[in-house]
């Protein structure tokens, strides 16, 4: 599943495209992408057509787009990605947008205007970082496409899912249990339902870090799997929670409960840092399934340190980096870096 960088690039994108254009039609053509959706794709297409996109909101690795106005006006559309979701944006032949794709004026199609930060600092300038030598043209084969929204001007928002892991729903927001913004891009105190659970990332300018600390060290456990817990704190992934140790020199398996709260507070001030480090330059992408709504890949692979560079020299210490089981997953660490105790 995309980590907080990748779903927040993708949040960004969605906030500059689709947002203010009224849906004209809702198009099913995989059940399974619709399967939490319990009245289906109708219910889906009756939630959605005719209504607008208000606002792109994302908390850790979960997106939605808030729906008005209507007769519910606390409405959104979740998005799930899973281990292979894209949202990518179609323009019609003759549109502003379209144009400044087939001539690949690359400046302006990527970031027509500044992104502002997760995190509520100034606005960040991702062209220098991003800059490809072209733009990735949306497949034309649609034989992933599993939603497709249309909306009045003839626009398009697809949802491509190649391994069906993931999956869109119109849901009810409720108001977030820390009563506070639901995240990067909304002002609004609510959360869609299914993830109301989900605890603050940690780009999140809200986020009481020393109530963090306190609670990772309540937790007793191993140090990697309170980074990956979502109800703890979101946006953390493997890649990012093995990046982030790695900077910390911080074994995955080290015990929460007797680590120093200065060394906790380390540890996630490190992770916060990789995961803006990635998000300027788009976030981390292996492969073709993930790309943000114009197509493009992100670049941090790059500037990864641990994470899938088996055998690789550490960058501090020249020891060749080790992959270890991890809870079904795997863990990147430097053996003299990250000493076990």
């Amino acid at each position: 599943m995309p980590e907080l960088p990748e779903v927040e690039t993708v949040r960004a994108g969605l906030a500059r495209r689709v947002l203010g254009r009224p849906v004209a039609a809702v198009e099913v053509r995989h059940p399974r992408a619709v399967r939490r959706q319990s009245g289906g794709a109708d219910e889906l297409a009756a939630r959605l057509v005719g209504r607008s996109f208000t606002a792109a909101v994302r908390r850790g690795k979960y997106l939605w787009l808030t729906v008005g106005p209507g007769p519910h006006p606390d409405e959104a559309l979740l998005a799930h990605l899973g281990m292979s979701g894209q949202l990518l944006v179609q323009e019609p032949p003759g549109s502003r947008a379209r144009e400044a794709r087939d001539g690949r004026d690359v400046l302006d199609l990527m970031h027509p205007a500044p992104v502002l930060a997760a995190d509520g600092g100034p606005p960040m300038d991702l062209t220098a970082a991003r800059l490809p030598t072209t733009v990735r043209d949306i497949p034309a084969t649609t034989a992933h496409l599993r939603v497709r929204i249309t909306f009045d001007d003839g626009g398009q928002l697809w949802f491509v899912d190649q391994r069906t892991f993931g999956h869109v729903m119109a849901v009810d927001t409720v108001p977030s249990g820390d009563g506070a913004p639901g995240g990067a891009g909304s002002d609004a105190p609510v959360l869609p339902e299914p993830v109301a659970h989900i605890a603050r990332d940690l780009l999140d300018p809200d986020l009481d870090t020393v109530a963090l600390v306190r609670r990772t060290r309540i937790r007793r456990t191993e140090v990697k799997r309170a980074l990956l817990d979502q109800t703890l704190v979101s946006g953390v992934g493997n890649i990012y929670a093995d990046e982030a140790l790695w900077r910390a020199r911080l074994h995955g398996t080290r015990r929460t409960d007797v680590l120093r709260p200065a060394r906790l507070r380390a540890l996630y001030d490190h992770a916060a840092a990789v995961m803006r480090d990635a998000l300027a330059v788009g976030g981390t992408s292996f492969d073709a399934l993930y790309v943000d709504v114009e197509g493009a890949s992100g670049f941090f692979e790059r500037s990864l340190s641990v994470y899938g560079l088996e055998g690789h020299p550490c960058k501090r210490c020249g020891t060749p980096i080790v992959r270890e089981r991890f809870m079904n997953r795997s863990s990147h660490s430097c053996p003299q870096c990250q000493r076990e105790r």
